[in-house]
């Protein structure tokens, strides 16, 4: 297709609206200077880290103590947002970037938040659980360090990305290239290897990222989007203090009741960039899959016409 590949390159840009994938970065990016900045300070002028460690990261992280989480519960959110090692950074935004730019190409923007949110909730209740549960670790739950980073939402984004499209293929130059279900599995099985150790806490809380995940492909796929709710109350919160802004569905019904007899849009014999953009939009926002024939026939159209 012609005009498609083009538009697609341009869906990562910073400033495009509802790009999640950017938005989910940035966070993460600012919360690692901040941080960093504060150990910098604590540093130069000659504190002790233990002490920055102590007053400020651990009031971000998900302790292993149920009793300490109840004075700082937050950082069932913050967490997966704090990173402290410029590696653990890297390599989890590389991994958030690879699977989430899959993701909104297959089905558009608005569920990668959602996933991240849900891995991430879900990851820190499990890390809990299985810190309180098994003796052998509840005897040590003082000495094992709170869960940190966004691993666990990271995973929930690969296995509801790999779920929605397993044959995928990546580094297509590799003799046709790697099945995503391969580098996922991969992913899944050093986690799975690390439970048999002290950080079993940490890698119970991937997994279990990934298995909502999964959960949550399966349910869009039966039609249930557990994101949208999240999606309204974002909308809600932006628009509270806004009153003469009308929210998203205001504006349709006005269009609609305004546009009078007139029909929204009819097949016309020459291909037009406007079109072209609103069925680019669409699939920019809900996915391919959600166009209809006659807007695929159109973008096929456009594809072998110079406009």
């Amino acid at each position: 297709m012609g005009v498609l590949p083009k538009r697609k390159r341009n869906t990562l840009l910073l400033g495009d609206d509802s790009n999640a994938l950017i938005g989910l970065i940035a966070i993460n990016a600012m919360a690692f200077v901040i941080i960093n900045f504060i150990k910098i300070g604590y540093f130069l002028s000659g504190l002790e880290l233990e002490a920055f460690y102590r007053n400020v990261l651990a009031w971000l992280l998900v302790p292993a103590n149920p009793e300490s989480l109840l004075n700082r519960p937050w950082s069932v959110f913050t967490y997966m947002f704090s990173h402290e090692g410029v590696w653990h950074m890297i390599s989890n935004m590389l991994w958030l970037w690879a699977f989430g730019f899959i993701l909104q190409d297959l089905a558009g923007n608005r569920h990668l938040a959602p996933l991240y949110l849900y891995g991430g909730w879900v990851g820190a209740a499990m890390f809990l659980l299985t810190i309180n549960i098994f003796p052998v670790l509840q005897q040590a739950k003082d000495s094992i360090a709170p869960l940190q980073g966004a691993g666990a939402a990271i995973m929930a984004v690969a296995v509801g990305t790999t779920a929605l499209a397993p044959n995928y293929r990546i580094f297509p130059m590799l003799n046709g290239g790697i099945p995503l279900w391969v580098l996922t599995l991969v992913f899944v099985l050093v986690d799975y290897a690390l439970i048999a150790s002290v950080g079993a806490g940490t890698a119970v809380a991937h997994l279990a990222g990934g298995a909502v995940g999964l959960l949550y492909i399966r349910a869009l796929q039966r039609g249930a989007n557990w994101g949208e709710w999240m999606h309204q109350l974002y909308h809600w919160f932006f628009t509270l203090f806004d009153p003469k802004k009308p929210n998203r569905q205001q504006a349709k019904q006005k269009l609609h009741y305004k546009a009078g007899p007139v029909e929204p849009f009819r097949s016309k014999p020459h291909v037009t960039e406007q079109r072209i953009d609103e069925i680019l939009d669409k699939i920019n926002t809900q996915g391919y899959h959600m166009l209809t024939d006659e807007e695929k026939e159109y973008l096929k159209r456009a594809s072998n016409e110079d406009l």
